[in-house]
């Protein structure tokens, strides 16, 4: 049976086509450290990489979404006997310049598993995106239990606060991104359990993931933030080095 249409039980990766890079690198990882969690099947490196250039076709800047289902018992708590890969493609939308965010009414709690994968249980994400689109927002910075914050429905938080970048603390409740791991490895960010008042003092704050890339926020429901280009194009910079075509070396993994 479709363990993953029953039981939610899939992973998947949201991918900025380029041709083949580094990024690929960390999307692999994120991906096979997931189901190494999960105790469930994992196609190699090679199937992957394999499987995304079949279904480009040789097409590049586009949306690619890797999608591993899981199949086997009916039984919920049994695990998957094996998986079917499935690659989504499209067009890449263009990305805001700015935008304007509030806060989800919904609350993550830190000690929850599942936001810390890029699982198929999604209703979560989609309910604060729906929620920040109706109030008229681009999206929502979500809280845990101890008000801190983590990350949007489906992008990390830069701030900066005085001349010191920060992002929160994976350890708050989130899904590190792919995007936000290749900056990190270029830039000084600093790893923080991170509060509403913090995000008072950031005199610009920055959204960030594989498709929109990083773009600056405007405001934070009323509250005014610079558009720091120095910084954009710093930190848009980090990135580039992790985008560009490049003969993947296996041994990396």
């Amino acid at each position: 049976m479709n363990r993953t249409l029953y039981f939610g039980e899939g992973l998947f990766e949201t991918i900025r086509w380029k041709g083949e890079n580094r990024k690929l690198l960390l999307h692999y990882r994120r991906l096979s450290s997931s189901a190494e969690f999960f105790g469930i099947p994992c196609p190699s490196y090679e199937e992957f990489i394999n499987s995304l250039k079949t279904a480009v076709g040789g097409k590049k800047n586009i949306y690619v979404k890797f999608c591993l289902f899981y199949c086997g018992s009916s039984i919920f708590w049994e695990k998957p006997e094996n998986y079917r890969i499935e690659v989504v493609v499209r067009d890449l939308p263009s990305p805001p310049k700015r935008v304007n965010l509030s806060f989800s009414p919904f609350k993550r709690h830190s000690s929850d598993p599942i936001p810390k994968h890029k699982t198929m249980n999604y209703l979560f994400n989609i309910s604060v995106k729906r929620e920040a689109l109706k109030k008229g927002y681009y999206d929502a910075i979500i809280l845990n239990e101890k008000e801190e914050i983590t990350e949007c429905s489906a992008s990390n938080l830069i701030l900066l606060i005085g001349d010191k970048l920060y992002t929160p603390s994976r350890e708050s409740g989130l899904l590190r991104g792919t995007t936000l791991e290749a900056i990190s490895n270029s830039s000084d960010i600093e790893e923080k359990r991170l509060r509403v008042e913090d995000l008072e003092k950031a005199s610009a704050v920055f959204l960030v993931n594989s498709l929109i890339g990083v773009i600056s926020v405007a405001e934070i429901e009323g509250s005014k933030k610079v558009e720091d280009r120095e910084v954009l194009k710093h930190l848009r910079k980090a990135l580039e080095k992790w985008e560009k075509p490049t003969s993947t070396d296996k041994q990396e993994l």
